[in-house]
């Protein structure tokens, strides 16, 4: 793949993981001096969770994406981490940080 292409593509990326992260973001709306209601604390509490989940997946995403820009500087890009073997433009148009070939990772998972 053409190194400015990948570079797009990576930032790209970069950029729609870290405002999914933001938008992750704890929010609280409470007023100083608010009493809770438990209801409304459990629903919070719930929505809490939910996002340090979605915060998690994010962060592995950016470093997904970290690692794809150092393999760029290296001059690996685009080829899998494991084998050597090029990983198709295809798939790095869909998937920027794909570290494997297709029939890798399927067997990574099994099938």
């Amino acid at each position: 793949m053409d190194p400015d292409r990948a570079r797009e593509l990576l930032r790209v990326e970069r950029t729609r993981v870290e405002r999914a992260l933001g938008h992750a973001a704890h929010e609280d709306d409470a007023e100083p001096g608010d009493v809770q209601d438990p209801g409304n604390l459990a629903s919070d509490l719930y929505q809490d969770e939910l996002n340090e989940s979605f915060r998690e997946d994010f962060q592995a995403q950016l470093a997904a994406v970290e690692r794809a820009e150092a393999r760029l500087a290296a001059g690996t890009y685009g080829l899998s981490v494991r084998s050597g073997e090029p990983i198709p433009d295809e798939r790095l148009e869909a998937r920027p940080t794909a570290e494997l070939t297709v029939e890798e990772e399927r067997a990574d998972e099994g099938g």
